[in-house]
């Protein structure tokens, strides 16, 4: 994905794992990982219960928008 595709509260896929967007810094992107959807209360914040990951733009070069299932 390019800096320009990440939008704050937005997810993002990066490898096997989801992410939500909670910072766009002028090279980095800073999101949370969506791992526990049974209890979403983790996700509110700032500040989160989850520890923020911060993604460089080698990391956001290999990260993708989720894929919509065709059910």
């Amino acid at each position: 994905m390019k800096h320009s595709d990440f939008v704050i509260g937005k997810e993002f896929q990066c490898g096997i794992n989801f992410y939500r967007v909670t910072d766009i810094g002028s090279r980095v992107i800073v999101a949370i990982p969506l791992n526990h959807p049974e209890d979403t209360s983790w996700y509110s914040g700032p500040p989160y219960a989850v520890q923020e990951i911060v993604f460089d733009e080698n990391d956001t070069k290999v990260c993708s928008l989720p894929r919509k299932d065709k059910s």
